[in-house]
């Protein structure tokens, strides 16, 4: 998502948090860089089931800032060749009805 490639501060987060019933699986898995996988796990950004990246207005309304942020919104992020290892659509979709508020 954010195109970096120092590995320190990338992270793998769950899509489908192991908590809610997420299981250990590439496919439940996007691997993001350290601030972008805290706002995706609290709501303030998700990935679309056709992989393109949402950023909730409430990042302007509560921190009155986010311009590095929005600026990702609506890009079409880089996935695997392989269909077993990309981003399940209908992970990504329960992440959009279910933790990200708009």
């Amino acid at each position: 998502m954010s195109g970096s490639h120092v590995l320190h501060v990338l992270d793998a987060a769950h899509i489908k948090p192991y908590s809610e019933g997420g299981e250990h699986a590439v496919n439940n898995g996007l691997l993001l860089r350290q601030d972008l996988h805290t706002l995706f796990d609290r709501g303030y950004l998700t990935v679309t089931p056709e992989y393109k990246v949402e950023v909730s207005q409430r990042i302007k309304v509560e921190f009155n800032n986010g311009k590095e942020y929005y600026a990702m919104h609506g890009t079409q992020l880089a996935v695997p060749d392989r269909s077993a290892f990309r981003p399940d659509r209908e992970l990504l979709k329960w992440h959009n009805e279910s933790i990200f508020v708009a």
